[in-house]
């Protein structure tokens, strides 16, 4: 229909009537063809996989990667375990896992019970604050937090650790999902009934059952007996472990799940012989003090699981070692810097301290993001956020026009910003948006993927498009004082559009 809408004329602005669709190709620059391949490996860091030597790998999520059966199944077995062993309310049979209710990177407010998402910057992306099953208004979050902003004293460090006094805990791994989505339904449940309860009690409790499916060695039985239903890309993980083997590439595992379980998935994955592939294997490692603990030395255990008492003065192709540390680690093998490349999908527990404290490189391994980009790709989305960006700079740059015509018109652009706002997070994940976005800044998730991570990818499958010389560049996106190569993206005033002193009497 008609549309009230704000032209430059001779550097000031003129109000117009205009007939104008929500996507008009006389505000909206053309939209571009150029979409992003999923199956892309993205650099934070310049890397060459020509000064690769040794390539490690963690299993879970890495060279393993599970069907969402995984995590109904954690769900289920955990929710039964709070009803049966921690006299929770039969009622919460009722509940079933919930597959996109929950994204990555999360903080939980252990003290208020609220899942949120919070950007780089430490301030929660209001209408993504819940309570149970429910958003909680912007109103109440904004009264209890005495705004947005969360202070540091109560989140974990920037490297992820946490001490007694943090009551933000942060949900880094995709093991998480099923714990936040059962802290969820809990929560509900007891909201629902009108039931007094401790929200401390509940997150430990929580916490507890859904360790003790991993811990009791009930997922891992489960996964064992029906390995097809829960293991998927086998024959892309063998055949990228395959071609490292086969241009001379040292390879090693390190993780934290037991040998009966590994074994069971790399037979599945690889064949019988998978250990030929690698220089050495380490199972229940105990990651993160795994990086940091000198103490615990390796102890060698047999095919059978039978834990040896001898000490361990080499690591042996084809031996089996639980435990252990990195230091030592590193003593036996010689195996330092940045001839090392290691992936992981957990960034504090698997990268953080490798490369702040060590100088290997690391290569995240971020599942979601083959979702996220086939998202991206649409037009639904394209056009989104064209729309979005456009709405944005006319704002930035109109809003020194101070009269009232003026003024109703910006005023109506900032409500459909924040329309469009809330339709561009609503097309990745209704309740929290994107895993790497909280509108236009980063997530909390985001940063810390940008400094721990020199490279990361959808799979680990995606190191089948490039050759072992590649140099992977990152893109150089501009800093916010540095001139862009694309105008729209500049600051208001840095490609001389008008101040408010240049427009002022021409009203």
């Amino acid at each position: 229909g008609n549309e009230t809408v704000a032209l430059l004329v001779n550097g000031c602005l003129s109000i117009s009537k205009v007939k104008t669709t929500p996507f008009s190709t006389d505000l909206v620059p053309a939209i571009s063809n150029n979409f992003v391949n999923p199956d892309t490996i993205f650099a934070n860091n310049e890397m060459s996989l020509q000064d690769i030597e040794i390539y490690g790998f963690d299993y879970d999520y890495t060279l393993a990667f599970y069907s969402s059966n995984l995590h109904t199944l954690i769900f289920n077995i955990a929710r039964d375990i709070l009803i049966q062993e921690h006299r929770y309310p039969e009622g919460l049979k009722e509940y079933e896992y919930i597959p996109d209710f929950v994204v990555r990177g999360l903080h939980y407010d252990v003290q208020k019970a609220l899942l949120m998402k919070i950007d780089a910057f430490h301030y929660i992306q209001l209408g993504t604050v819940y309570r149970g099953l429910h958003p909680v208004p912007d109103k109440e979050v904004i009264a209890m937090y005495e705004g947005s902003h969360v202070p540091l004293e109560i989140m974990s460090d920037f490297y992820g650790k946490s001490s007694h006094g943090h009551t933000m805990k942060q949900f880094m791994d995709i093991f998480s999902l099923p714990e936040m989505t059962l802290l969820s339904c809990v929560n509900d449940y007891f909201m629902k009934h009108n039931i007094d309860y401790e929200p401390v009690h509940l997150y430990k409790d929580v916490k507890e059952a859904i360790g003790d499916v991993h811990v009791k060695g009930i997922m891992y039985r489960a996964v064992e007996a029906d390995i097809e239903k829960y293991i998927c890309y086998g024959e892309q993980t063998h055949a990228v472990l395959r071609k490292l083997s086969e241009n001379g590439k040292k390879m090693f595992l390190i993780t934290n799940s037991p040998l009966d379980f590994v074994n069971r998935g790399m037979n599945y994955i690889v064949g019988k012989d998978w250990r030929d592939l690698f220089d050495v294997v380490i199972v229940q490692a105990d990651k993160p003090s795994f990086f940091n603990d000198r103490r615990k030395p390796f102890r060698r255990v047999t095919d059978k699981g039978v834990l040896l008492w001898d000490r361990i003065h080499h690591l042996e192709k084809g031996q089996i070692y639980k435990q252990g540390n990195l230091y030592e680690f590193l003593r036996l093998t010689g195996w330092r810097g940045s001839k090392v490349l290691y992936f992981g999908d957990h960034i504090y527990s698997d990268l953080a301290d490798l490369t702040l404290k060590h100088g290997w490189r690391t290569g995240a391994i971020i599942p979601e993001l083959r979702k996220e980009i086939k998202i991206m790709n649409t037009e639904e989305y394209v056009h989104t956020m064209t729309w979005l960006q456009s709405l944005t700079n006319l704002l930035e740059h109109m809003q020194v026009h101070r009269d009232a015509t003026s003024q109703a018109v910006i005023q109506q652009w900032i409500r459909e910003r924040e329309d469009m706002r809330s339709r561009a997070k609503d097309i990745f994940n209704p309740q929290f948006g994107s895993l790497f976005r909280t509108y236009h800044n980063p997530t909390y998730f985001s940063r810390r993927l940008s400094r721990f991570a020199d490279i990361y990818m959808a799979s680990i499958s995606c190191l089948l498009n490039y050759d072992l010389q590649h140099t992977f560049y990152p893109r150089r996106t501009p800093l916010q004082h540095e001139s862009p190569f694309w105008p729209e993206q500049t600051s208001a005033g840095a490609m001389n559009i008008p101040f408010q002193s240049t427009c002022a009497g021409s009203e």
